[in-house]
């Protein structure tokens, strides 16, 4: 059956994955209004884990306390009261997602800079001195309206966001996490480096592809040469963004040809492809009938994960079946089927999202999650 597919072990880095299902990022601001991570957060990881996700990977987590963080209640992991908070989460997720082989799930902490799309101050900072497209989230909290103009980022305020991230990776090893996923995105501070028009530099960070992924492969490296050898470290990349849905990359294929091309360098332990909105088709999917992931399995040979509707099992199946990919990350689905997994393997309906199932189906907070970013 096609759904067998989905069931056979993966490895990503050391580490054997019992199947080819991982809960996409969501965010969520459910954390303290100084970024600790709560009982309410520990139940919603742990639903997941106990439905029979093989990898778990959270909602952005900011990675200093300068310019990093989001949103208001957004999760940090930059100080022990947030370390603390996490190591219950992750601990949770071990014990509710082991399996009667003795495997259980694994837990990614998606590390995260917003960059010039910060929701919560006017003081932001980016690759270069350029205005976000479109406005503010305005469904809940936050500032309201257009993006301010971000100041460029020196060499100081670059050397800050770098350590920030090696810092938080290697506070996510003392927290109990199996990995990091470095969130390059979605329009936030990564992806604006990759994106040509948020990225005017003339320096080395800037004016070719290779310069404008050379903080992210920075990033990368650093963090792997500081983590455990079998530690998980993977990268999570985007078309679109949050504030510009419409966006692609230029030229296509062709663009991700030569992003994909660079990135083969880093021998990444897995690669990520985000279809912010849920359809992976739209998102992904080229003129030529190659697609990003596609693309991106062929050049650089690691392990691929593919995000946009993967609740489609027929969808799924055929993503593994051709090559195209090696997991599927599932978002909204998730949330309304928890068990999602089961329920495939079982053969059973999955139940439609719908936000007004969010508290009762996983004992969540009465605040709203934000989706798909």
């Amino acid at each position: 059956m096609e759904q067998d597919l989905l069931f056979r072990p993966l490895k990503i880095g050391a580490q054997v994955l019992k199947n080819r299902f991982a809960v996409a990022p969501m965010t969520r601001r459910s954390a303290t209004a100084d970024g600790v991570p709560t009982a309410e957060m520990a139940s919603y990881y742990a639903a997941f884990a106990r439905g029979g996700f093989a990898m778990i990977i959270t909602e952005g987590t900011y990675t200093d306390i300068h310019f990093s963080r989001t949103d208001d209640d957004q999760p940090g992991l930059v100080n022990d009261a947030q370390l603390a908070g996490w190591k219950h989460i992750t601990d949770s997720v071990h014990h509710n997602g082991r399996d009667n082989s003795g495997q259980t799930a694994r837990i990614i902490l998606q590390l995260m800079h917003g960059g010039a799309l910060v929701q919560h101050t006017n003081q932001t900072i980016a690759p270069s001195a350029v205005q976000p497209v479109g406005v503010r989230n305005t469904e809940r909290g936050g500032l309201k309206g257009a993006f301010p103009l971000p100041t460029a980022m020196t060499e100081a305020t670059l050397a800050t966001a770098k350590a920030g991230f090696i810092a938080t990776a290697q506070r996510a090893v003392l927290a109990g996490f199996d990995g990091v996923e470095i969130h390059a995105a979605n329009g936030y501070l990564i992806d604006q480096f990759i994106t040509p028009h948020t990225n005017t530099r003339t320096d080395n960070y800037g004016g070719n592809d290779r310069n404008r992924l050379r903080f992210l492969m920075e990033v990368y490296q650093e963090i792997k040469a500081v983590v455990p050898a079998d530690f998980i470290v993977g990268v999570r990349l985007s078309e679109s963004k949050v504030n510009d849905l419409t966006y692609r990359w230029p030229n296509g294929a062709e663009a991700a040809t030569a992003i994909f091309t660079i990135l083969n360098e880093l021998n990444a332990d897995y690669i990520h492809i985000a279809s912010e909105g849920g359809n992976w088709g739209r998102e992904s999917l080229y003129a030529d009938g190659r697609s990003s992931n596609s693309i991106a399995k062929r050049l650089t040979g690691r392990p691929v994960i593919v995000n946009g509707g993967m609740h489609n099992v027929s969808l799924a199946a055929s993503m593994l079946s051709g090559e195209l990919a090696d997991m599927v990350s599932i978002g909204k689905a998730a949330i309304s089927n928890p068990d999602l997994p089961q329920k495939i393997a079982r053969g059973e309906a999955l139940i439609p999202f719908d936000k007004r199932l969010i508290k009762d189906s996983l004992k969540l907070p009465a605040q709203t999650p934000q989706y798909g970013i």
